[in-house]
């Protein structure tokens, strides 16, 4: 999974290239990379027997492996990934 969740590091230059864009649109832009990632990783990993998790017994969901009903959780996360990469690049203390 840490590889999984590693891949967030691409937030930090898509940021700058939305900067100035509404929250409406980075929020937008960020679910969806999120749910491609999810949903490429999740394949992969179901192919070879080895997701850690399984969607299929929920409403929303596509191949099992990503659900949509999450978007909003992905919307604000994407956003606080962007906070956070964003403060750590602009901040002298941290290395």
């Amino acid at each position: 999974m840490f590889p999984i969740y590693g891949m967030a590091v691409i937030i930090e230059p898509l940021s700058r290239l939305l900067k100035g864009k509404s929250i409406m649109i980075r929020g937008s832009i960020y679910t969806c990379l999120i749910f491609l990632a999810e949903f490429c990783t999740g394949t992969l990993l179901k192919g070879k027997k080895a997701c850690p998790w399984d969607y299929s017994k929920a409403r929303l969901n596509i191949g099992g492996v990503i659900r949509l009903d999450y978007a909003p959780c992905w919307f604000f996360t994407g956003l606080l990934y962007e906070l956070v990469l964003a403060g750590k690049s602009h901040n002298n203390i941290l290395p």
